[in-house]
């Protein structure tokens, strides 16, 4: 069932609204972006349009919990959202799909798993270990075989993070590239500005807007 606005409501609200939050951005020197993907979902949805906090502060004041977006180390110009889950000295381990930190299990609120028992192929499943075995918390890596859902120990380095989707059986992040140099990092996303509800469209990977989310206009991230 679609919700009819009135008019008064989207020539004077609506503008209103997005000049107040355009004035926000300039004195919090914020860069907009576009949510194109689920792996971040529920933080992040597809078709929500962000702001990031870019600045020296959001750029180098983080740790284990914040959601960060930086460069891939990967594809040069990407621009990737995920959640710091492991800072320089942490060893880290998953097994069944749970994330140990320093040898405890953590409670991620966050998280949803929409496939808990995934694997992945062989050809990414060596792509893991690859990475991973220079870093790993044992010397034993003969017979060591990282998977999606059971991976590590291993133990981040200097300068650098790891970091996850909150969609975990959903996202590509630093269990298949490894670390994250702190330098990448270009800031903390911090307020849903718009957001549109986005259908899969005819062509394969397309999608198309059928709506607005009205409830996340000028919803907090941080």
């Amino acid at each position: 069932m679609s919700i009819r606005r009135p008019h008064w409501f989207t020539g004077f609200v609506i503008p209103f609204c997005l000049l107040a939050l355009a004035a926000n951005m300039v004195v919090h020197s914020c860069e907009a972006f576009r949510v194109p993907s689920g792996s971040m979902e529920p933080t992040l949805l597809i078709g929500d349009y962000i702001w990031l906090d870019n600045t020296h502060k959001a750029r180098t004041g983080f740790g284990d919990g914040s959601v960060v977006i930086f460069e891939s180390v990967e594809e040069a110009g990407l621009k990737v959202s995920k959640r710091v889950v492991g800072m320089p000295g942490d060893t880290l381990q998953m097994r069944g799909g749970t994330l140990r930190r320093n040898g405890r299990d953590l409670s991620e609120p966050y998280v949803i798993h929409v496939d808990p028992r995934r694997s992945e192929d062989p050809v990414q499943r060596a792509k893991m270990r690859d990475w991973q075995v220079p870093h790993a918390a044992t010397r034993d890596t003969g017979s060591y075989a990282p998977d999606l859902q059971s991976w590590g120990p291993v133990v981040v380095p200097p300068d650098s993070f790891f970091a996850l989707g909150d969609n975990r059986d959903a996202s590509y992040d630093s269990r298949y590239y490894g670390f994250i140099p702190f330098g990448n990092v270009l800031g903390q996303p911090w307020l849903v500005y718009f957001s549109l509800v986005m259908e899969p469209a005819g062509a394969a990977g397309s999608s198309q807007a059928s709506g607005v989310r009205w409830s996340r206009i000028g919803h907090r991230l941080r």
